[in-house]
């Protein structure tokens, strides 16, 4: 058994290359997504400058479909779902009553993948033309024919990589819930954050085998020319929209999910209340995401499906809103006659509740397919995308973000800086998106890189623009409110909000690296505070003191993933004519693609074959620690 002493801990830069501790991850994931996040705003924000007046020629055609092709992607896919999966590692095994995931080595390689795939994706910027057919990558615009560049390579191959991370994550998440609950919680005791991550790893589970099908077969259309999608060679284009949005609807609840599940966790404690509707909540949530599946083509009313198919979405779609209303109602009847304290958390969860109404009244707008035919390619799309995507999901991260920070970082943020990023944020996306509605009820078109003046859509896409230089004040204020926290000493207390209800502000902040000394024994749902009004200051532990197992770093996922990363440039270019020989030869003969997929392979080889019994921390050492403390 080894010692903790005699284990071998890196430092600096290797410490964060080869850790598997899901608290490290977490902050990896945070910053990879802080990273995007910027990436992806200073396109939106590109965007909007283009078009604050009319014949604009700020830039190009060409450009600014490369723009919202890569503004799209890079928010959805690497922007918001690594903080989403940021907040799942750093809050989900302490709600749990866990030491860490169900597989530690699975969640690194899972970063790692996914970071790989979105570098992979943005080097297309300075590698010969960023991808130009839509986030989407609608069929035949990704067609050779229509986008002759590699731009659309990089998407198929980068969002696979990265989707490979993503889909570890949600099956270990999956594992964790299922095996390293705690003694006595049941799931019906379960957080619903917890609930809410764990209905949507199975989402990520079912949803994204689809668009790595789709990927899959656009690229060999692409790079070996086959004829899935090529009408030409007797393809079907409408068979790429209906695998994207098998994978791209579910995908909407992947994201909102997790943002319902902070919601219901930072409502309850700034109102003092147990969260109204618990159980209804459980079943809203598993409702919304079953109902998810079945209403992906309400993204092609306009396509020819035909009256019938069309009137089947239109109504699964409309029924989707009767769990989202409970959701909705049970988070107001939470509030009413709490004890109310608005912090900036419970600030960005508050605007939450009707900024995510009025993006759920236009989605159901969009479910009647008549009235779709007029809405549809107009910028009243984009609004209501934006409501819930925006309005939703990203209010909910913010509230998530400092609501958790201190846990996390042992540091609380700036609460002053925090209301003047909630302030400029939330008014400027008001300004930016609501008036979106109207362009688009007045035809103005989506995916337009400029328009004529005179036609009343000059004012409105000026007012827009403005809102969207407000959020990103918001955005950077956010920015440095967190640089001048992490120059402070850390010293938060374990439950800094004084009212926290579950098992993550039971112990110290940040948590040490095996997050409980002692397995706690959960009596009830909100077990912190259960304990609490029974006049306990802390939980009861569930176990005696004991030798601590955990498990050892390695360098092999992150190594991994750059085999990945090698063999996708590698297949990528394997088709290209160089006029260098040595480059024709390595990548013509696929070299640079076994390459990468040696490094890969010899690294899943390596694990297989060399037993990791991982090391020990002995009582007595958790007795220092604790003296220490």
């Amino acid at each position: 058994m080894a010692h903790a002493h005699s284990v071998k801990h890196h430092k600096g830069l290797m410490d964060w290359l080869t850790t598997v501790d899901h608290k490290k991850i977490a902050i990896l994931y945070l910053v990879a997504g802080g990273l995007f996040f910027g990436i992806g705003g200073i396109e939106a924000m590109l965007i909007r400058i283009q078009l604050w007046k009319p014949l604009n020629n700020f830039v190009s055609a060409q450009t600014f479909n490369e723009l919202i092709t890569m503004h799209g992607t890079t928010m959805i896919f690497l922007g918001v779902m690594p903080i989403i999966f940021a907040l799942m590692n750093a809050v989900l095994p302490l709600q749990l009553g866990a030491r860490d995931v169900a597989f530690p080595f699975l969640n690194a390689l899972g970063f790692w993948t996914f970071f790989f795939g979105g570098l992979l994706l943005n080097l297309s910027w300075i590698m010969g033309g960023a991808p130009d057919a839509g986030w989407t990558a609608y069929t035949p615009l990704a067609s050779k024919a229509f986008s002759p560049t590699h731009g659309v390579d990089f998407y198929t191959i980068g969002i696979q990589i990265a989707g490979l991370g993503t889909l570890i994550g949600g099956i270990n998440f999956l594992a964790t819930v299922i095996t390293m609950r705690a003694p006595g919680m049941s799931f019906m005791r379960m957080p619903m954050f917890t609930w809410a991550s764990f209905i949507t790893s199975a989402i990520i589970l079912f949803a994204f085998p689809a668009i790595t099908v789709g990927l899959v077969l656009l690229s060999f259309d692409r790079l070996l020319g086959a004829n899935f999608f090529e009408v030409a060679a007797g393809g079907n284009p409408i068979l790429w929209q209906h695998i994207f949005w098998i994978f791209g609807h579910p995908e909407v609840y992947i994201l909102i999910l997790p943002a319902f599940g902070i919601i219901s966790d930072v409502i309850p404690t700034f109102a003092r209340k147990r969260l109204f509707g618990y159980s209804s909540m459980v079943f809203a949530t598993i409702l919304i995401a079953f109902l998810g599946f079945m209403v992906w083509a309400h993204h092609m009313f306009t396509i020819g499906m035909g009256p019938v198919a069309n009137a089947l979405f239109s109504i699964s779609t409309m029924l989707i809103a009767v769990p989202t209303g409970i959701k909705i109602f049970n988070w107001l009847f939470t509030m009413w006659g709490g004890q109310i304290r608005f912090t900036t958390a419970n600030l960005f969860a508050s605007a939450f509740v009707p900024t995510f109404v009025m993006g759920g009244v236009t989605g159901v707008m969009l479910a009647s397919a008549p009235a779709d035919y007029q809405f549809h390619d107009t910028y009243f799309v984009v609004a209501h995308f934006h409501y819930v995507i925006v309005g939703g999901l990203v209010l909910g991260l913010f509230s998530g973000l400092f609501y958790w920070w201190p846990k996390m970082f042992g540091r609380l943020l700036n609460e002053t800086l925090g209301k003047w990023t909630f302030w400029t944020f939330v008014i400027g996306f008001q300004l930016t998106f609501f008036i979106q509605h109207f362009l688009g009820l007045m035809g103005m078109q989506r995916r337009i890189f400029t328009y004529l003046p005179n036609q009343d859509f000059d004012t409105m896409n000026l007012v827009s623009t403005i809102g969207a230089l407000l959020m990103a004040v918001g955005v950077i204020i956010f920015f440095v409110n967190i640089v001048i926290t992490m120059s402070k000493p850390k010293g938060v207390a374990n439950d800094p909000w004084e009212d926290g209800r579950t098992l993550e502000w039971t112990i110290p902040s940040p948590p040490p690296e095996y997050n409980f000394k002692q397995i706690p024994l959960v009596r009830g749902l909100d077990a912190y505070w259960k304990e609490k009004q029974a006049g306990n200051t802390e939980m009861t532990p569930s176990e005696p003191v004991g030798s601590i197992h955990m498990p050892s770093a390695s360098i092999l996922p992150f190594v991994m993933s750059v085999g990945l990363f090698i063999a996708g440039l590698g297949f990528m270019f394997s088709r290209d004519e160089f006029s260098n020989s040595f480059l024709a030869g390595i990548f013509n003969n696929y070299v640079v693609v076994i390459i990468g997929l040696l490094i890969t392979f010899i690294c899943m080889l390596l694990r297989s074959v060399f037993d990791d019994h991982g090391w020990h921390i002995e009582p007595e050492e958790l007795e220092e620690e604790g003296v220490k403390a």
